[in-house]
């Protein structure tokens, strides 16, 4: 399973966000501080924004590419092909630590705010008043600073009933779907096809605009489309194990993910939403839509298979995606867009030489310049502001 806060980074890329925190906040209850004072020792001089976009980026490239291939080898080396039921498991996974303490912190200090009290004063689950990894002294602190105009940096949630219904769920929906079917993918497909095949979301998610008359076409985003058109034909075309049903699957996962990218810009327009509360909101609902998928799809076969695979083997899996989950946070914070456009760039390009290596996944010269016309595509796309 992609994760869920890698798959909003390129949408965020240009809205990252940084919240300082001082080192005195780090203690609080009104506790003392084992350091010594300001006075008798000099404070330490903070990293700067490189120093933390030099030291996050290969992290997140890393673990970004081991859940990929992790799930690679779940599913073709152990035989484990059970999309449906790893990405539900992924997402409780991230559910559960999200909400363990779901009555212990108020969500106004997470810059969520609910409107809606016969949502949020019920004992029923409320999906936005409490997220579990904000209740540590650093993200407490910086939240709650949010609340102060001069070092304000994200709006807060104000959520109801009715904007959670018309606008969360839906996307939680097409984001479910996006998940399910990238994942599906890889059982037909080779992680290197299938990254090169991604490459064409931007210009899904232009011609949908334009659909919806979201954004007008110009001369610059017409050659951008052609140019990720051609580069991701010239990659298919080249693709010596090319199977229908594998490139159906990842051209719907595409089109689920871009009208996701979309709706979020139509029914979500002005509202920035923090990374990790994004995953506060649609992990839950990605869960409950997976469950309800699961017994139609895989039944319980997954289940029986689990014991032969090793729970270990999934515990470790799901523990990987959620560290990419908390990495994307820190990423988003710390890089601009151009960043970590190129840093997604770079992490493609060793996935598909990992494919290559770990897999032993055939890729031509053919594929290899259509991907990089794609990638140029990309790169233009990013660097112009998508416009």
């Amino acid at each position: 399973m992609s994760s869920l806060l890698e798959k909003s980074l390129d949408n965020r890329s240009d809205d990252a966000q940084h919240l300082q925190v001082s080192p005195e906040e780090e203690f609080d209850n009104g506790k003392e501080s084992p350091l010594p004072s300001p006075v008798s020792a000099p404070a330490p001089k903070p990293k700067s924004k490189s120093q933390s976009t030099a030291f996050i980026i290969p992290i997140w490239i890393c673990l970004s590419s081991a859940v990929i291939i992790y799930n690679n080898y779940l599913y073709n080396t152990l035989n484990f092909k059970f999309p449906v039921f790893l990405v539900t498991w992924h997402l409780t996974f991230a559910v559960s630590p999200l909400h363990h303490e779901f009555y212990r912190l108020p969500g106004s200090i997470a810059g969520i705010e609910c409107l809606d009290d016969t949502l949020c004063n019920s004992r029923s689950f409320c999906p936005m008043r409490y997220t579990y990894v904000l209740n540590r002294p650093r993200y407490r602190h910086a939240y709650t600073a949010a609340h102060n105009p001069s070092r304000r940096r994200a709006q807060n949630v104000h959520m109801t009933k009715e904007m959670f219904m018309r606008s969360i769920l839906p996307i939680g929906i097409l984001f479910s779907g996006s998940l399910i079917l990238s994942n599906t993918a890889y059982l037909y497909l080779s992680v290197a096809y299938i990254q090169m095949l991604k490459a064409f979301t931007p210009v899904a998610i232009l011609l949908i605009s334009w659909a919806f008359r979201i954004q007008e076409p110009n001369r610059k985003l017409a050659i951008i489309v052609c140019m990720i058109s051609g580069g991701v034909a010239l990659a298919s075309r080249g693709e010596l194990r090319f199977n229908l049903i594998g490139f159906l699957t990842q051209a719907a996962a595409v089109a689920f993910e871009a009208s996701r990218l979309v709706m979020i810009q139509i029914l979500l327009h002005g509202l920035k939403m923090d990374p990790l509360v994004s995953l506060h909101y649609y992990a839950p609902v990605c869960a409950f839509i997976n469950l309800l998928v699961l017994p139609f799809t895989e039944g319980l076969a997954p289940f029986y298979e689990v014991l032969r695979v090793g729970p270990l083997v999934l515990i470790f899996n799901a523990l990987v995606a959620f560290l990419l989950n908390i990495a994307a946070v820190f990423l988003v914070s710390a890089g601009s867009g151009l960043v970590l456009t190129l840093a997604g760039v770079f992490k493609d390009i060793l996935l598909i030489t990992g494919s290559v290596l770990i897999f032993g996944s055939l890729i031509t010269p053919l594929q290899v310049l259509g991907y990089s016309i794609a990638l140029g595509g990309l790169v233009l796309y990013k660097t112009s502001g998508s416009k």
